[in-house]
């Protein structure tokens, strides 16, 4: 058997599994509009935490959509302008419109060492936090009336110390496209989730620091945002904390009720991606180099396969090319709620090409962390294993 045979037979076993993941994840992994959210969220007081740098463009539609929000008996919003370097706190005072509910802060000092610019944020801002429920949203998150309430709603019936509702990921570039459905791939072609969130196993976490909805008092059991301050990944690390504390954790796609276009560009998405990408897999060039040639083998040797081969080598490389894209379109699906669109069908026939530049950003992520060159909304970002300060209070 000649080694192009034994290659494309292992990357499309690789590839059959991940669909066989995503196939069971679309069926079982609940949606928060699968719930009705017209009563009130158990009556729960809610504080909704906004880190804001640089999001004068994006901060005012939020805060609407947070003005909106119903079902809850009692919410409070805290808006930190984290040292930005354009009008957020001003387009934030003026979208706020005198709603007693809001706070608006403004923070002019750095991070402290030892801390990134987010964790600092959003310790800041959970600082003199007493409500029994802490929600963390980025600024370019969109929500419908009724998210929060069903979030908080289901955050108690499942009887977690976190659920992280993930937003659809829109997108409105090619590059866009091509990588920014690989978030919620990543994981929904490799993690049954319904059955990992049973246990407290912290290898099987999945957040997204978008939109993380806490029991405040679990959230301070583990330090906050204290126990995560160096990490690029807070999200995911601050998961994987409470799961080692013995606190479960989980995940729901939220759909139409929660939205958001991370990057506007090829070059936003190029840097953002690179800011963080060295620390997937632990941190490990070794690791991200394995799970590189697995993914090579599953999702590059059987498109060249089906082009380049012939036979049986050819019919191998073409099952395993269909398994990537149809476990590409069950995640979208799982994440978007609705049948896949032109854009989609496309975007997961261009599958290889999209791994390709994934791991081309983590390449260039690692070269920029061994030159102490990362950098993110004009901050460098803090150094790993160094001693955090204490963030002060807001």
């Amino acid at each position: 058997m000649s080694v192009a045979t034994t290659a494309t037979r292992v990357g499309t076993a690789f590839a059959l599994c991940g669909v066989a993941v995503a196939a069971y994840n679309r069926l079982t992994v609940r949606s928060l509009a699968d719930r009705p959210a017209a009563d009130t969220a158990d009556s729960a007081a809610v504080t909704v935490c906004v880190p804001a740098r640089d999001e004068a463009d994006r901060l005012p539609a939020l805060i609407a959509d947070l003005r909106a929000q119903r079902g809850l008996d009692q919410l409070t919003v805290r808006i930190l302008d984290d040292a930005s370097r354009d009008d957020t706190a001003n387009l934030a005072r003026r979208a706020v419109a005198g709603d007693p509910r809001f706070v608006v802060l403004r923070g002019d000092t750095e991070p402290p060492a030892g801390w990134t610019g987010k964790a600092a944020a959003c310790a800041r801002l959970a600082h003199e936090v007493t409500t029994p429920v802490l929600v963390f949203l980025d600024a370019d998150v969109r929500l419908a009336p009724e998210a929060i309430a069903a979030a908080v709603r289901e955050l108690r019936r499942r009887r977690v110390s976190l659920l992280a509702p993930w937003p659809c990921q829109r997108s409105g570039s090619l590059t866009e496209a091509l990588v920014q459905p690989l978030l919620c791939w990543s994981w929904a072609s490799t993690v049954p989730v319904t059955a990992t969130e049973r246990t407290t196993r912290a290898s099987t976490t999945v957040a997204c620091g978008q939109f993380l909805v806490f029991d405040t008092a679990d959230y301070r059991a583990i330090g906050g945002h204290a126990a995560v301050a160096d990490s690029v990944t807070e999200d995911l690390d601050i998961a994987r904390a409470l799961r080692r504390s013995g606190r479960r954790t989980a995940v729901l796609a939220a759909e139409q009720l929660a939205h958001t276009r991370m990057y506007r560009d090829a070059r936003e998405l190029d840097a953002g991606y690179t800011r963080w990408l060295w620390s997937a897999y632990g941190g490990s060039v070794f690791a991200g180099s394995a799970v590189g040639a697995v993914a090579a083998l599953a999702f590059l040797v059987p498109p060249i396969a089906a082009l380049c081969g012939h036979g049986r080598l050819r019919r191998t490389g073409i099952l395993g090319y269909l398994a990537a894209t149809t476990s590409r379109l069950l995640a979208r699906r799982l994440e978007t709620g609705r049948r896949a669109n032109v854009a989609d069908l496309l975007a997961s026939l261009a599958h290889p090409l999209g791994v390709a530049a994934y791991f081309r950003l983590w390449v260039r992520s690692c070269r920029l962390r061994r030159r102490d060159g990362l950098r993110w909304k004009g901050r460098a970002l803090a150094v790993p294993g160094r001693t955090p300060e204490p963030a002060a209070s807001v």
